[in-house]
């Protein structure tokens, strides 16, 4: 392998090191919980959906609340609520303002302890975070704020019971003033509501108001990763296009702008695992607008639809979905292809790969299904990605073979050329024409792994179903590093592992780091080493560099990495014994750090007689 590509390697090696290195040494800060504030009043719910409300609207021309024109602070309160029950969920809704504003998962925990707490996804203001979803009317002419519906509305539930998903509720407010409102919730067995909007108009005279959904956000959530490879925040779909925005980059309210979508389009927010999403009912025309309320912090999205006027004895209604949960691909792939919501599996962050991150996900996903058990998923699916890859791996190792059976003759090169450079270079290309070897064919798939890699790297950080996913024995969650430790011998000694993350926990690593170690090691074996003495020590440490590095990494990407090394193995050295040369790797072992000039040992000891593979 000439000059050029082996710097070629060895930078894209020693770049992924630094970035590595970088990250571990200065992960980013973690971002202090904010202090819960008070829930979007009656007149920011009427202000942030009236846009599009016709001059005469008592709301601000821009459609928000600015600071000239605050609104009134609300409070948590002791009203009723009706119990949310599904195999799914579990909540209560509060009558005032109809808040959906209390939500648990019940299949998820917070640790992989099965007696931990339920996740909690919404929380009213009273809470801890408040994260809510409010619905309501936005006046129009002959309205104003207090005639239709907010946050601070207090419903009547007709009839009892509890939320279902045989069982939707309805609620009810007359206002007194010729309408009446009504709103059915439904709710399916996994993470969809269905709000339907209804107004009658008994009065006498002709009033215009607008249908909105809002999803409110107290503070940035203290959990939040704050890491380059995902995306928390707040996440639309306008028309086809997907957007996501930081937390730093919701614009003032006041400041903000009202996206028009012409036909199909979402918007909500997105955490690691858990999204809230707003979906108005598809191919219909609504608009949809994002801002912070940098006075109170909070962070808001809302939807919109047309403005309807509402004739004396004339109804209206409107539908907006609204989903709560996990995202799980399974369900929100149904959501997208069964009942219509565009794009709505682009909510998971599949990244820049997602050419590749969605396909090997799917595959991962279909082999989880059929094996019972993610682990062994991911071991299946490498061994797919090698069977894709063997006809041009075959190549690669054949190269390989004939690079390792040139190593003596290349250190006699090395040893006649001394210091010029140039000469040496020129005997090395000859050597290379003359026994017809490519040195530039073995990178090849070591280059086309590096995009599998991280493609597989986003899968497994990403995505719930690898989250608290068991594999065998100690590795009870593919998604965290491996809990076992060097420190207390790997459990036999009676006390506990060092804390993930923390310096101990690189220093002493657990089995799988361990593994991947020494099957990196014995997959370098079989490359013919440089010539360079620097280059030489360097690729023989990085196996024990990257087992340090690596060892904190989620236990499913090393178990990756693992098999693919040990297959990578398998394939090489069966490759190499069919073109005539046995390498002898425990041999290389032995004299790896200290290898003769002369090519006796080491390289050039597994060698049969020349002719054998020709």
């Amino acid at each position: 392998m000439d000059d050029q590509n082996k710097n070629l390697i060895l930078a894209t090696a020693l770049s992924f090191l630094v970035i590595l290195i970088w990250f571990v040494l200065f992960p980013p800060p973690e971002q202090a919980p904010v202090e819960p504030n008070a829930p979007i009043s009656a007149q920011d719910d009427q202000a942030a959906a009236d846009a599009n409300a016709p001059a005469s609207a008592p709301a601000a021309a821009d459609g928000v609340v600015t600071e000239e024109t605050p609104a009134p602070e609300a409070k948590a309160s002791d009203a009723p609520r009706i119990a949310i029950d599904t195999p799914s969920i579990e909540g209560t809704i509060s009558l005032e303002g109809g808040r959906i504003d209390d939500l648990s998962l019940k299949n998820y925990h917070e640790t992989i302890d099965p007696e931990s707490p339920d996740v909690e996804l919404l929380t009213p203001v009273s809470g801890k975070e408040p994260h809510y979803a409010l619905f309501g009317w936005a006046p129009g002419q002959g309205l104003s704020a207090d005639t239709v519906p907010g946050a601070n509305t207090l419903w009547t539930q007709e009839g009892t019971g509890a939320l279902t998903p045989d069982t939707p509720v309805t609620l009810t407010w007359d206002n007194g003033a010729g309408l009446t409102f009504r709103r059915v919730i439904s709710v399916d067995d996994n993470f969809m509501f269905n709000v339907t909007q209804s107004v009658e108009n008994t009065g006498d005279a002709t009033v215009t108001l607008a249908p909105y959904g809002i999803l409110a956000r107290h503070g940035i959530p203290s959990d939040i990763k704050q890491f380059f490879i995902l995306h928390e925040g707040a996440i639309r779909m306008v028309d086809g296009q997907l957007s996501e925005i930081d937390y730093d980059d919701f614009e003032s309210a006041g400041e903000h702008k009202n996206i028009a979508v012409a036909a199909n389009g979402w918007t909500g927010f997105t955490d690691h695992y858990w999204m809230t999403t707003l979906i108005p009912e598809p191919g219909k025309p609504f608009s949809l607008s994002m801002f912070e309320d940098k006075r109170r912090n909070i962070y808001q999205t809302t939807t919109k639809q047309p403005t309807v006027s509402l004739a004396p004895g004339a109804s209206a209604s409107a539908e907006t979905r609204l989903f709560a949960g996990a995202k799980e691909w399974d369900t929100i792939r149904h959501y997208q292809n069964e009942e219509g919501v565009e794009g709505f599996v682009d909510s998971i962050d599949w990244g820049w790969f997602f050419f590749l991150t969605k396909p090997i996900f799917a595959v991962l996903h279909w082999l989880n299904q059929l094996i019972g058990n993610m682990g062994w998923a991911i071991i299946g699916l490498t061994v797919l990605i090698k069977a894709l890859l063997l006809p041009l791996a075959y190549k690669s190792y054949v190269s390989m073979a004939r690079m390792k059976e040139l190593q003596p003759e290349m250190e006699k090169i090395k040893e006649r050329a001394g210091d010029d450079k140039q000469a040496m270079q020129k005997e090395v290309m000859a050597l290379y024409k003359k026994e017809k070897v490519n040195p530039a064919s073995g990178c090849l798939p070591i280059l086309l792994q590096i995009p599998i890699f991280f493609s597989l790297y986003k899968v497994i950080f990403v995505t719930l179903e690898l989250r608290h996913a068991p594999w065998i024995g100690w590795i009870r969650d593919l998604s965290a590093p491996d809990p076992s430790s060097l420190y207390n011998l790997w459990g036999l000694l009676p006390w506990a592992a060092p804390e993930p993350g923390s310096i101990l926990a690189l220093i002493f690593i657990g089995v799988l780091p361990l593994f991947l170690g020494i099957s990196m090691f014995l997959q370098q074996k079989l490359n013919p080493s440089p010539t360079d003495p620097t280059q030489k020590m360097i690729f023989a440490w990085m196996p024990w560099v990257f087992m340090f590095m690596l060892g904190s990494f989620a236990s499913g990407l090393v178990l990756y990495w693992i098999a693919n090394n040990t297959i990578t193995f398998i394939q090489q050295y069966a490759i190499m014994r069919s073109q005539g040369y046995k390498p002898d790797v425990f041999g290389n072992i032995k004299d790896s750090f200290a290898r003769s000039p002369s090519g006796k040992s080491g390289d050039g000891g597994g060698k049969t007689d020349k002719g054998g593979g020709k």
